[in-house]
């Protein structure tokens, strides 16, 4: 079986894990997922961002079920699909890890050309987030876990800014509450699964927490924290637009920085923008390194050479897409990827998994 042990030198303190799955789901989409999610419930979305919120929780916890000390998400699938199959599933696992890094990439490259420099050209950009990103990634799992850490704290103190639009709050926006139907609800939840997922990179670096098994509540406690964080920001968005403003807004959370007027600081939404570098950088790298992770341990391939390719990959990909419609074409299709492995193909590898583990206890 494809198990591992950790030099100690290498892990990481339990508590971390509440950083690395909390900057895992806090990342570009925190931007603009409102849009997405009131366009079936309107003034009910918060209850559907809850209802999804809570639900990451019952994978987590499957999650936490099947990775056993020195577990990842290689030894599960070689146990319950066999060695060839669980290298195929596992190399369909670093495409979709990459396809991750490489929407929040250029999603954020665009951001930069629509809001700041708009006569700088993918390449250029791309090339200079790339190197950072290359930097980070190359520096190991603590280096990035010290990323995750510096970029929920650091730039924690933008979300003071949420007092500025509640200052033209109209509260009668969230009326009347439950207004829609369960369906609708539900549709409305699976839109929002687009900022809360990110947390699946767990079943990669489970291997390098130190006592993984204390690392559950802290791993609880950073998805209650994300979606108190999502429900509010979804409340102020919906007080602050009315719904046709909403739906003609392609990046809210941006949109209401705009508003914020400091004697100092004339265009605080720049601010806001290069800050939010450090949120999403964590959404870029855990990934990639999870991907040198999954080569190196199926086809002995190391970092040193699997890392430049990836960002190579990652670069040349995001060149060729040339437009916002090309990005937001790529974007939903991860969207969709990403909710059928966390919310059914994680089900059905927890089903295969017990089954497996109760006959062999038999």
């Amino acid at each position: 079986m494809n198990v591992t042990k950790i030099d100690e030198k290498y892990l990481v303190s339990t508590f971390y894990v509440f950083f690395l799955i909390h900057a895992s789901q806090t990342g570009i989409g925190m931007l603009n997922f409102q849009r997405l999610v009131a366009q079936y419930t309107e003034q009910d979305a918060w209850i559907s961002v809850i209802i999804m919120g809570l639900s990451t929780h019952l994978i987590v916890w499957m999650i936490y079920k099947m990775l056993l000390p020195s577990y990842d998400i290689l030894a599960i699938h070689d146990l319950c699909l066999g060695r060839i199959l669980g290298k195929v599933i596992s190399t369909g696992l670093v495409l979709y890890f990459l396809l991750m890094s490489v929407v929040v990439y250029r999603t954020y490259i665009e951001i930069i050309q629509l809001w700041i420099f708009p006569w700088i050209s993918t390449w250029e950009l791309g090339l200079f987030i790339g190197f950072i990103i290359y930097y980070f990634v190359s520096g190991g799992f603590r280096k990035l876990t010290g990323l995750a850490f510096f970029g929920v704290v650091l730039p924690s103190i933008l979300f003071f800014t949420l007092y500025f639009p509640l200052r033209y709050a109209h509260l009668d926006n969230l009326i009347p509450i439950l207004n829609h139907s369960f369906i609708d609800i539900l549709k409305s939840s699976k839109s929002a699964s687009l900022v809360f997922v990110g947390f699946e990179t767990l079943v990669v670096y489970h291997p390098y927490i130190k006592n993984p098994e204390k690392s559950k509540k802290w791993a609880h406690i950073a998805l209650l924290y994300t979606t108190f964080l999502y429900v509010v920001i979804t409340l102020v968005t919906l007080v602050y637009y009315s719904q046709g403003q909403l739906q003609e807004t392609l990046w809210p959370t941006l949109s209401m920085t705009k508003i914020i007027e400091l004697p100092f600081i004339e265009r605080f939404e720049y601010i806001f923008i290069f800050t939010w570098f450090l949120v999403i950088l964590p959404t870029v790298c855990i990934p990639i390194w999870s991907c040198t992770r999954l080569l190196k341990k199926m086809y002995k391939m190391r970092p040193k050479l699997s890392l430049p390719c990836l960002m190579i990959f990652i670069y040349i990909v995001s060149i060729f897409i040339e437009n916002q419609a090309m990005v937001d074409t790529l974007g939903n299709l991860t969207n969709e990827l990403s909710f059928y492995f966390v919310f059914l193909y994680i089900p059905v590898l927890f089903f295969l998994f017990s089954i497996r583990r109760r006959l062999t206890n038999r």
